[in-house]
């Protein structure tokens, strides 16, 4: 049965914004649902099955930031934020209410485009970048299934957005070996280009904050000083 299409939700307040950003996305064969205020967005994500939201910060009626929160609070849905400037606070306050990735208006439509596709192949295709090994890792009371994307700590189900699942299952596949934050970036987006590495730091905080009993001293996900993290030896 064939798969069905994409839909992504397009949230920006600018009619002219959202005219040039839906054209490639329709034309690489995804459904564009679209919104202009932060309400609205709720609205519509709650109305139709959405498989990604691109999300600008300054919206009306109800912000980017307060719209991520609320849709994070209640679904792992893939999130691209948009900046309207290169705001350093911005992005980091994003990723740390839930979002996956950011861009930094103005950008490119292909790098638009291959930002959407990298993200979603990610949510739709969870195999796609496996290496073949094991479909289900177990660690000192941390379970990984990968084929059904669930993950159990100390036997309680954890919740995980799609970069936080595919970071920790890159590090704990792998065990003892140390990777950068460039590495991590190429493995999760294929490309480090134009993403700060410090995007790693938060992902790598969130999942610290779900999976260790003290965060501060984690047990399964250690920093290497200098250079970047590595999944506990088994």
């Amino acid at each position: 049965m064939p798969e069905s299409t994409p839909t992504i939700l397009l949230v920006d307040d600018e009619d002219a914004v959202r005219k040039v950003l839906a054209f490639p996305l329709e034309k690489d064969g995804y459904t564009v649902v679209q919104a202009a205020d932060g309400e609205e967005a709720l609205r519509q994500f709650a109305a139709t099955p959405i498989d990604l939201v691109v999300l600008d910060i300054m919206l009306p009626r109800l912000d980017g930031l307060e719209v991520c929160k609320r849709l994070r609070a209640t679904s792992t849905v893939p999130i691209i934020m948009l900046t309207a400037r290169d705001d350093e606070l911005d992005k980091v306050i994003g990723l740390e209410l839930g979002a996956d990735d950011y861009i930094t208006k103005p950008f490119s439509i292909r790098e638009f485009r291959s930002r959407v596709r990298a993200l979603l192949r990610r949510a739709r295709a969870p195999h796609a970048a496996g290496d073949g090994r094991d479909e289900r890792i177990e660690h000192d009371g941390l379970v990984i299934d990968i084929p059904r994307r669930l993950v159990e700590v100390r036997g309680a189900p954890v919740q995980l957005t799609y970069v936080e699942f595919e970071l920790l299952r890159a590090l704990a596949a792998n065990p003892g070996r140390v990777f950068s934050r460039r590495m991590l970036l190429e493995a999760l987006w294929k490309s480090a280009d134009y993403r700060d590495p410090r995007t790693i730091d938060v992902h790598v905080r969130h999942l610290r904050e779900k999976l260790e009993a003290e965060p501060r001293t984690p047990e399964y996900i250690l920093t290497v000083r200098g250079v970047g993290y590595r999944f506990r030896d088994r």
